[in-house]
């Protein structure tokens, strides 16, 4: 199994509900474009609704093996349904959602920083495109976006992955993540989840 994936996409980043979220009151919103040599995380915009539906459905036997929502199938209705609640999840402070641009220009994935883990968390979730994993990108997001918390008065951040996912488990490590625990978490429609995940989290030094 190649594909890098983590537990971004079990709310609200896919329109699965926003049940879980908080808000982020004394920070400030992020930069709506991240940028480094090799990769460059933009804000989901109105009219993405088509990039966010051609990578989705182009990773599909990938994405349905570990994430719920892509287990039926992905339709051009999800993508704009995405794209309407990413602006909204924006606006409200609830989640803050990227694409993922490789060096080529091309959209490979997604990722976010979420405000549902408590006062002064927030949690990052990310995938990949299968035709881009081992570059070193999904290291690279997940570090900008772990920068950027920090910068905008995150005091901790978290990243949490099924404990099956062990190319995921790399990532919080080289960024300096630590496990602080494990627990039980039932994907019901996931072929390769093994019901455990494992939570990373890094303090603001």
């Amino acid at each position: 199994m190649s594909l890098i994936l983590v537990d971004q996409w079990r709310a609200v980043l896919w329109c699965r509900g926003t049940e879980h979220l908080g808000r982020i009151s004394r920070m400030d919103q992020p930069t709506e474009v991240l940028h480094n040599a090799s990769v460059t995380l933009r804000r989901w915009r109105e009219g993405d609704a088509e990039a966010v539906y051609q990578v989705v459905t182009s990773s599909i036997e990938h994405l349905a093996l570990w994430m719920e929502w892509a287990a039926d199938g992905y339709h051009p209705q999800d993508a704009a349904k995405f794209i309407t609640q990413s602006q909204a999840n924006w606006r409200f402070g609830e989640a803050f959602n990227y694409a993922i641009i490789a060096a080529d220009g091309a959209v490979v994935g997604s990722c976010g920083l979420m405000a549902r883990i408590g006062p002064g968390g927030l949690e990052i979730g990310y995938w990949l495109h299968p035709d881009y994993v081992g570059r070193g990108i999904a290291t690279l997001a997940a570090g900008m976006l772990t920068s950027e918390a920090f910068r905008i008065g995150a005091d901790y951040v978290e990243i949490v992955h099924d404990t099956a996912n062990v190319r995921s488990a790399g990532i919080p490590k080289r960024l300096g993540f630590t496990e602080i625990k494990r627990r039980p978490q039932i994907l019901v429609n996931s072929s390769e989840a093994d019901g455990v995940v494992i939570v990373w989290r890094r303090d603001r030094r």
